[in-house]
């Protein structure tokens, strides 16, 4: 097996920025989900307060609303997008600080406010990161890019939200929480060595243009309603199986101590090594015949859940089940951002990006109230097989749009 186009893709500063940029996207996002809830908790907020606090997550799924001022407007720092990653990296650090001196038992009001504009920002880096990715990566580089981007970020997560709870027992939450605020400004360090785009990109003249081309960009290419399509049905049945996996495993018999240790270590561990091998084998494989065989993989790993599901509680059953579904996931997350920055005009990517990758959440929005209703109608059996039947449709629409002219280029291997 000739190991060179693979090893050629790391020969560059590109990759390794993105393991950097990936760990500074992730960090803020985990901060605020478990770690200011156990902090909350430890200081006998009360459940409602620490519910409401959810609503802070609102500028994750709105992040297209301002995407298009970043894409018309820059600070004269770094470039176009390294400068808006820079500002973003510093207001997060200063946040973060600030919220370690903010008793959230005493201050829920003030904590909430400086929370909202924490997720504000983060999203705000979410944007021109993305940005920045679909500019400066080539073709033969988007696979292993998305990869490296996700590992990145999940060792955020796993530094926000275990190492920052074991820690919390040892020097508190405030100090805690000021190492993450160090740790955040130490990441912009992946800023700074970031290389520019080659070539020339023109950027909107107006904030019209930036707001109105974009949209018209998009809808005016062949099949586009078709694309969309496929963004929503793509990672549908993915979204569907995990979106109760963890009810089906208590609900199986399995203790939390056993979720925790199987489904969450274990899970995100086969999660990595699935993101990684895709971007690996996208390298060669190209970026249609990767979407059809990681999409085919994502759908098949679902099927050991249904022999889970008849078996009841069985460890190796369930630690095949776990790791399969993860690294199928995996798979089909990395060929999926690899396609969706192919869809993006450079012109316009902080907005069209935005705009794609909120429309493919619509099924991990729906996906929870729906499963729930299969789930108590049909049985977890039941449950499971259609969550493969619903992949099916994104696996028809690809095979679909491989035949029009508009989608050429996916079919052309790299």
């Amino acid at each position: 097996m000739n190991l060179k186009p693979y090893l050629e893709a790391f020969r560059n500063r590109r990759i390794g920025t993105l393991l950097i940029l990936g760990f500074a996207s992730g960090l803020p996002l985990a901060l605020i989900s478990s770690p200011l809830q156990a902090w909350m908790a430890t200081l006998h907020v009360n459940l409602k307060t620490i519910g409401l606090f959810s609503l802070v997550g609102l500028p994750y799924t709105l992040k297209f609303v301002w995407a298009p001022f970043m894409d018309r407007f820059a600070p004269p720092i770094l470039g176009r997008r390294r400068s808006w990653i820079l500002v973003a990296q510093i207001c997060l650090s200063l946040l973060i600080y600030l919220m370690a001196s903010v008793n959230p038992a005493l201050n829920p009001g003030l904590m909430g406010i400086l929370a909202l504009i924490l997720t504000f920002s983060s999203a705000s880096q979410d944007i021109v990161i993305d940005a920045w990715r679909t500019d400066v990566l080539p073709e033969q580089e988007r696979g292993l890019g998305a990869a490296t981007y996700v590992l990145g970020y999940r060792i955020a997560m796993l530094v926000a939200g275990a190492v920052s709870l074991i820690l919390s027992d040892q020097i508190g939450w405030p100090t805690t929480w000021r190492l993450m605020a160090l740790i955040m400004l130490l990441s912009s360090i992946g800023t700074f060595i970031a290389p520019e785009p080659t070539g020339t990109i023109t950027a909107p003249r107006t904030l019209h243009q930036a707001v109105i081309e974009p949209f018209k960009n998009f809808l005016t290419r062949d099949h586009a309603l078709m694309l969309l399509l496929l963004i929503i049905c793509y990672k549908l049945g993915d979204a569907f199986a995990t979106s109760l996996n963890i009810v089906f495993l208590k609900e199986t018999g399995f203790t939390s101590t056993e979720i925790g240790a199987i489904y969450k270590i274990g899970g995100l561990i086969a999660l990595m090594l699935g993101s990684f091998t895709g971007g690996l084998l996208m390298v060669r494989l190209g970026l249609y015949r990767a979407l059809m065989y990681f999409g085919l993989a994502q759908m098949v790993t679902v099927l050991p859940f249904v022999v889970l599901a008849l078996t009841g509680r069985h460890y190796p059953t369930m630690i095949f089940a776990v790791c399969a579904e993860n690294f199928g996931s995996g798979l089909g997350t990395t060929a999926f951002v690899a396609f969706l920055m192919a869809l993006c005009d450079k012109r316009y990517s902080a907005t069209q990006f935005a705009l794609l990758s909120a429309l493919s959440a619509i099924g991990r929005v729906f996906a929870g109230p729906f499963a729930g209703i299969l789930a108590a109608h049909f049985g977890w059996v039941t449950f499971y097989t259609i969550s493969f039947a619903t992949s099916l449709p994104g696996i028809m629409l690809l095979y679909t749009l491989r035949t029009n002219t508009l989608t050429l280029k996916l079919e052309k291997d790299y």
